[in-house]
């Protein structure tokens, strides 16, 4: 059946048939698709064949392309479980938007944290060629690297390995601490308690340090009766309010929104009020907990969206960052109703 007259464009259009109706040769088609460095092609041929391409319908074989440049317009990123975990899921999303503005499409493989999986995925991304991989973690954590992610540009996000040789983008959790105790300073409170997690990690360092630091700027002491270790979720948080409560604590930072969710039951337990009688505020800002405990939550956010853009630059060489020292992304607050 033919296609004449119904606007529909013949199927299989090849670089012979632009050339064709452009009226040049095969290489000048090919250099003005490619766009090639140092190719002398003047104005008018140029324009014949983008409109030729336009009027075609024509689409490079994206396959030839990689081929012939070594690399696609792809790039993958490989993460453990953050393709099922809400909040960390941004991660994926700030990833996908920088990818697209600069012209790239991000290939994602969630691995469940299964090594063989993960192999697997990783090799499938070197045979397409990827421009590069971001290797995820949905938790701020060290990591054993995957030995292939070093067969090409690699970049960890949310994760780290200081003997890998690989740059990382991780959440600057000494600032996300100091802010989170700074704003309950702002708020009048200098007697304020601190729940830590009991499980190490960069974020129970890192926030205590940031606490401190606050304290210190502030001109107040610290007293270590105020703070207080607690398993990092809600059922935690519930256990620790009674010392926090004897403590003398007029304020309380959470470990993160969990603990401050099983805080929220303590105090309510023991007939007090938030923020009137006691002030809280979490870390984390997971949205299903935050933004619907009664009062909201204040709370300080894991900044998932902007690491997994800042990821993306990092690889393609847009922002620096030093292999010794991952880059820290700021974590900025959620002030809601509960300070």
């Amino acid at each position: 059946m033919s296609t004449a007259g119904n606007g529909a464009h013949p199927p299989n259009v090849t670089m012979r048939d632009v050339a064709k109706v452009a009226g040049v040769s095969i290489a000048t088609v090919s250099h003005v698709i490619n766009d090639k460095p140092g190719a002398r092609i003047g104005e008018d041929a140029r324009r014949r064949v983008q409109d030729a391409v336009a009027a075609l319908g024509y689409r490079p074989n994206a396959l030839a392309k990689t081929l012939s440049q070594g690399t696609s317009r792809f790039i993958g990123l490989v993460a453990d479980q953050i393709a099922t975990t809400p909040f960390a899921g941004q991660i994926i999303h700030g990833a996908q938007d920088e990818a697209w503005r600069h012209g790239f499409v991000l290939l994602v493989a969630n691995t469940d944290g299964n090594v063989d999986v993960e192999n697997d995925a990783i090799a499938m991304m070197l045979e397409h060629q990827v421009r590069g991989i971001l290797y995820s973690s949905w938790y701020h954590r060290e990591i054993p690297v995957p030995a292939a992610l070093h067969q090409t540009d690699s970049v960890l996000v949310d994760c780290f390995a200081p003997d890998s040789g690989l740059p990382a983008v991780v959440p600057d959790e000494v600032q996300g601490g100091r802010t989170a105790t700074d704003e309950l300073i702002a708020a009048g409170h200098r007697r304020i308690a601190f729940v830590n997690t009991t499980t190490p990690s960069p974020a129970r360092t890192g926030r205590l340090a940031g606490y401190r630091e606050a304290l210190s700027a502030a001109g107040i002491d610290l007293d270590d009766a105020l703070v207080f270790r607690a398993s990092p979720e809600q059922e935690g948080g519930y256990r620790a309010t009674p010392q926090i409560i004897a403590s003398g604590a007029t304020a309380v930072f959470c470990h993160n929104d969990r603990v401050a969710m099983g805080v929220y039951d303590g105090l309510r337990g023991q007939g007090l009020r938030i923020p009137e009688d006691m002030a809280v505020i979490g870390f984390d800002n997971q949205d299903v907990i935050a933004a619907h405990l009664r009062p909201a939550l204040s709370t300080v956010a894991l900044p998932h969206y902007e690491m997994g853009a800042a990821g993306v630059r990092v690889l393609l060489g847009l922002d620096e960052a030093g292999v010794a020292n991952p880059t820290l992304v700021r974590c900025p607050p959620v002030l809601r109703a509960s300070i």
